[in-house]
């Protein structure tokens, strides 16, 4: 089954790092973010990834072609037509690097990946958020819904402390706790290859039309994830999720 890990935005929210490096290349502790995410989904057996990129693309493309990626048998392809074999030892990954536009939105980076993607459903993550999902109870509830397309729902842990007030007097005190406004989008998709048709081109958007129009079609379901997930938009995301890593406490991992 294949993964699709869109990789080619500017990370303006991280400018301090981004104007270096693609922010899927930011390191946590050890190695860049996206190693982390394609970890997650090679924990479970899912080892063939496309790459969507984009903003300085070579950078991620020379990283897979020059790191010894702690012992994994890897095969990289660029394009059809071109394929660059890299032992490294002990698993079997498939990595296909595509560019998919500079100034591409996510919409338009998916679109551009329809001929690497069979008639199979795909996964679909961003390359910038960590989670402990279980990516095999997540498919099996998108193959029993048989719906176009499932997002995971995330309720993130709140950036403040907490507090409930009444009359002056706090009730709750409550130090970054997960929030209970509601649920937002935590990537980590399983969608049907037919949604690749709602998408227009280059400047579409994902989560607007194209995920808009399935769910006023009824085709949009949320799988409700109640554990760990965590976006890197800033050097504190970053530096808590090092800390993570340090303290041996990642449940990603």
């Amino acid at each position: 089954m294949k993964t699709i890990i869109l990789a080619g935005g500017f990370g303006t929210r991280f400018s301090e790092e981004t104007e270096k490096i693609p922010k899927p290349m930011i390191k946590i502790y050890d190695k860049p973010i996206l190693l982390h995410i394609m970890n997650i989904y090679a924990k479970y057996g899912y080892i063939n990834f496309g790459i969507a990129l984009g903003y300085k693309s070579d950078y991620i493309k020379n990283f897979f072609l020059n790191t010894n990626l702690n012992n994994l048998n890897l095969n990289i392809s660029f394009n059809k037509n071109n394929c660059n074999e890299k032992n490294i030892k002990n698993s079997n990954w498939n990595v296909e690097l595509i560019e998919t536009g500079l100034q591409s939105m996510t919409g338009g980076r998916l679109k551009r990946m329809k001929s690497y993607i069979s008639n199979d459903p795909f996964f679909l993550t961003y390359g910038d958020g960590v989670s402990d999902v279980n990516l095999h109870k997540l498919l099996d509830f998108h193959k029993e819904h048989k719906k176009m397309v499932t997002v995971t729902a995330v309720r993130p842990v709140a950036r403040f402390g907490e507090l409930k007030i009444d009359d002056g007097l706090v009730k709750s005190f409550k130090e970054k706790p997960q929030t209970n406004q509601g649920w937002i989008n935590g990537g980590f998709f399983v969608i049907n290859p037919e949604f690749l048709e709602m998408i227009k081109g280059d400047s579409t958007i994902l989560e607007r039309e194209p995920l808009e129009r399935v769910c006023e079609m009824g085709e949009l379901m949320a799988y409700k994830h109640y554990g760990y997930w965590q976006c890197m938009d800033t050097k504190r995301d970053k530096d808590q999720l090092e800390e993570l890593i340090q303290s041996k406490n990642a449940p990603w991992v």
